[in-house]
């Protein structure tokens, strides 16, 4: 029994490019099809020329990175498999704090000034005003089924 669930792990592995997921090349995001847009736009944004995919969505801390990595990994390859998730996708809290100290960790100097410091406030998160920097959301794809007749 041990050695056909290593033997599935194995090949699941191998199957869905998981050591692509291990690099910091921003192609391993679209192994998934769902994430073929948001590479796209991506692409074509402000950020393509100075981040990747996990400057932004990885904690820039060394240990915090490979544990949100595990930790995305193993619920997006959940998520994907059974087409069990939000469309469009949605960032989750946790994710968005992560994301929240990524746009600190590049831009602290200008944007310092610029945070709640009422703790009975919510925070003022950098994507609350600028939601389409790194790429865009709300992406038709993932919004609306392209076998479905009724597509604008």
């Amino acid at each position: 029994m041990i050695g056909v669930l290593s033997g599935l792990g194995i090949f699941t592995f191998g199957y869905a490019e998981g050591a692509s997921y291990l690099s910091n090349d921003p192609q391993a995001c679209i192994n998934c099809h769902v994430m073929e847009d948001y590479y796209d736009s991506w692409q074509s944004s402000s950020h393509a020329r100075v981040a990747v995919c996990n400057d932004c969505h990885l904690s820039h801390h060394p240990i915090g990175k490979w544990v949100t990595k595990a930790d995305n990994g193993m619920f997006h390859s959940i998520a994907f498999t059974l087409d069990n998730y939000h469309k469009p996708i949605q960032i989750k809290a946790r994710n968005r704090q992560v994301t929240q100290q990524a746009c600190m960790h590049c831009h602290e100097d200008t944007v310092h000034e610029m945070l709640t410091i009422n703790q009975d406030k919510d925070p003022l998160y950098c994507m609350s005003c600028h939601s389409d920097v790194g790429h865009a959301h709300n992406l038709p794809r993932t919004t609306v089924d392209p076998t479905d007749p009724r597509r604008p």
